[in-house]
């Protein structure tokens, strides 16, 4: 079962400025319409290939989101083959961090 968070835990960990990654596996177009402060972007078909050079520690707490939760429980899963520990896809993505009104970037 993939690891998740929930919209409320992953908003504290912004607000408290946690030292987490919000990895944003949308294409460039969707991200470029509205992200999680501070995400940085691979979309969910480049990870193999871009992840290590963007992300070396592989222990790292990474909040990884969607619009819906779909693309991001299929790079959670990647992430755990390639060696990173502490990953989790936020449940419900983008769909339900907009449901409780949370603030995006352009």
């Amino acid at each position: 079962m993939t690891p998740q968070i929930t919209a409320d835990e992953a908003y504290k960990a912004l607000t408290e400025k946690r030292t987490v990654v919000f990895l944003d596996v949308r294409t460039s177009g969707e991200f470029s319409k509205g992200r999680i402060e501070g995400s940085i972007n691979i979309p969910v078909d480049e990870i193999g290939d871009k992840i290590t050079s963007f992300l070396p520690n592989k222990d790292k707490t990474i909040y990884v989101y969607c619009l819906s939760g779909s693309r991001s429980t299929i790079a959670v899963d990647m992430l755990v083959k390639l060696g990173y520990k502490n990953v989790f896809s936020l449940t419900n993505g983008l769909l339900m961090w907009r449901s409780k009104q949370y603030p995006l970037v352009d």
